[in-house]
């Protein structure tokens, strides 16, 4: 796991030294720096396998042609390694970058689709003067890159970009986005001159000519269905899981797990203590509102399989983490249990330096309600859903997000809207129309409809299928990778921790995906598979409960202890009036702080917003000044 940056043409010597700066947080044991003439690679190391010099990078081929920055663990190297030394190639480390050496050297750019694991990685051919740049399927590793001044550049940051000399700015365009869904998805970003390569994805790069880009693997959710026995089903879903996490316990450095107390953390743990015995958990609770605190369940799995625990409790105050959370996430971010994800990986990477989580089991097995409310929807008829919108605006408001009316008055609120619209409506924080200025969305143009129109194209994608296989894939292809993954990456990377989510692992999503919906679910019964599966493992309290979801109480805390500090970022002197109506968000915050309504988590992601455009603001003027 570690930080990578890539240049078609030298930097000089003061640029490399910063990009390496602005990657340490991702790789604090080792740096290395490859300057080639024609390309420059910069790399930052946490040592994971192979602590010894032999796998240090950037590494090379034995004639040094083909040269590697690599971040990322590749799960099946032993298996590439032992088909390459059967073709006869020798290798002189045991870690798994070699083996993308020696695959690159055997079997060209189809080396990437041999890959199982997460990874971005950037291998430079100096034969063939050109770059070879790819992401894993999920998108759990990043990789920015821009073509902005004529020169190419490529990191796992966009600090690293701005670092190498790119000017900062805002690319105006990707502001509906963020604002309707909390992130911008590939290939665009909100940082002008800066694109994003997409999960799944890589990107030949030469000297004459755009970079060019293909995507080697998509699951298609439905398109084929096992003709598997749900009894059948059950045992490979149990083997491929127990797979999936037995791959990734190997590390030369200590391991352990993040443990929730929800099904999927638990069962990873209890695999994991199966395999090793004794295993490391951690976990987070909440100050100021029981309703989002997990650790009760956590202490339960933790006694369940005999783990050694830690658990941390998450006060109003450890909200002074946002500017750092806007700096590692390279621009505002609109899921704010990014916040507890950076603490308990803090608390985490204090006793280890590998952490198993339990991410993507919802995605891939049906876990959260909203998948049910947007299938069940589907089934009614049109003008009985015309009616249930009509009654929604009649339903009192909560001021709690959380509560059974707010969650009905959302759901039949968008009752009436065609399918791809009322996921957006369900998923979305505003309607970029009615959050900018007017000048602002005339100027935008088109971009102003850029976020409904992104979930029409992926929902038409899918013509066909089941509802429930449509709804996955287009989670899986949505908040997965541009939330949950992002989330995960960049608050585990903050402290030099390495997060491995098996539940992602690349033949489980396959098998998954071709689940029938009732394999899924019965009734409200969400993961009916995957809870079945490991039935002998899940304690009762844990394998019965309802889904929770990994918040933070927001509400609470900016009606309280966080009410001055939310004032004084959306005052009179906020840079987001440049782009949104202030009236609008006046309304926000007079319905918030009466109680009338809660709209934490809109008013976290104006918050992240507005810290994000002031150290740009503070960028740009250093930037300058040098």
């Amino acid at each position: 796991m570690c930080g990578i940056f890539a240049a078609l043409g030298p930097l000089g010597e003061d640029a490399v030294t910063r990009v390496s700066r602005a990657l340490s947080h991702r790789g604090p044991d080792e740096e290395g720096q490859l300057v080639d003439g024609e390309c420059t690679l910069v790399h930052r190391r946490l040592k994971i396998i192979d602590l010894s010099q032999l796998a240090a990078q950037p590494m090379g081929s034995d004639d040094g042609a083909v040269q590697i920055v690599f971040n990322g663990e590749i799960y099946n190297h032993r298996l590439l390694r032992a088909e390459l030394e059967a073709r006869g190639a020798k290798f002189r480390s045991r870690s798994d970058t070699e083996a993308i050496v020696r695959g690159y050297e055997a079997w060209g750019d189809a080396v990437v689709e041999r890959l199982d694991g997460m990874f971005a990685f950037a291998l430079w051919d100096r034969q063939k003067k050109r770059l070879l740049v790819a992401r894993d399927r999920a998108g759990k590793k990043p990789l920015f890159y821009s073509t902005a001044d004529g020169t190419f550049r490529c990191a796992s940051t966009i600090a690293a970009l701005h670092a190498s000399g790119l000017p900062t700015g805002v690319h105006a365009p990707s502001l509906p986005m963020y604002l309707a869904y909390g992130f911008v998805p590939a290939p665009s970003t909100l940082h002008a001159g800066v694109e994003q390569l997409p999960p799944a994805s890589r990107m030949v790069v030469e000297s004459d000519g755009p970079p060019r880009i293909e995507s080697y693997w998509r699951p298609q959710f439905g398109a084929a269905t096992t003709r598997d026995s749900f009894a059948d089903a059950t045992r490979k879903v149990r083997d491929l899981t127990t797979a999936a996490v037995e791959k990734r316990l190997e590390s030369d450095v200590p391991l352990g797990a993040f443990l929730s107390g929800g099904i999927d953390s638990t069962i990873i743990v209890g695999l994991m203590a199966r395999a090793l015995g004794r295993v490391r958990t951690f976990s987070i609770g909440f100050a100021g509102d029981a309703r989002y605190d997990e650790t009760h369940y956590a202490r339960i799995a933790s006694r369940a399989f005999d783990t050694e625990h830690t658990e941390f409790t998450l006060q109003p105050s450890s909200f002074d983490v946002v500017e750092t959370l806007v700096r590692h996430h390279d621009g505002p971010f609109g899921d704010s249990s990014a916040i507890p994800t950076y603490v308990v990986s803090q608390l985490t990477r204090q006793h280890v330096t590998v952490a198993l989580t339990g991410d993507g089991g919802d995605e891939l097995f049906c876990g959260y309600v909203r998948f049910l409310a947007a299938e069940a929807a589907e089934r009614i008829p049109a003008p009985l859903r015309t009616v249930a919108a009509r009654v929604a605006s009649h339903l009192p408001a909560s001021p709690s997000e959380r509560s059974l009316p707010a969650r009905a008055r959302r759901f039949l609120a968008a009752a009436a809207l065609p399918a791809a619209d009322r996921l957006a409506a369900w998923n979305s924080f505003f309607d970029p129309r009615a959050i900018l200025r007017a000048d602002v969305a005339d100027a935008l143009g088109s971009a102003v409809d850029a976020p409904l129109a992104w979930q029409r194209q992926m929902w038409a994608e899918t013509r066909g299928r089941t509802v429930l296989s449509r709804i996955l894939e287009h989670n899986f292809r949505t908040y997965l990778p541009y939330d949950l993954m992002v989330k995960s990456d960049r608050c585990s990377m903050a402290h030099g921790l390495e997060a491995r989510a098996p539940l992602l692992d690349t033949a489980l999503i396959e098998y998954a995906a071709t689940l029938p919906p009732g394999y899924l679910r019965r009734g409200r019964d969400t993961k009916r598979i995957f809870k079945q599966a490991f039935a002998d493992l899940l304690p009762p309290a844990i394998a019965t409960r309802g889904k929770m979801g990994f918040g933070v109480p927001l509400g609470t805390w900016f009606r309280n202890d966080l009410r001055s500090y939310l004032g004084d970022h959306l005052g009179e002197s906020a840079r987001l009036w440049q782009w949104l109506d202030r009236a609008a968000v006046g309304r926000l915050l007079d319905e918030h702080q009466r109680g009338v309504r809660d709209h934490g988590q809109k008013l976290w992601a104006l918050l992240t917003l507005e810290v994000w455009l002031r150290s740009l603001a503070a960028q740009s003027r250093a930037q300058a000044a040098a």
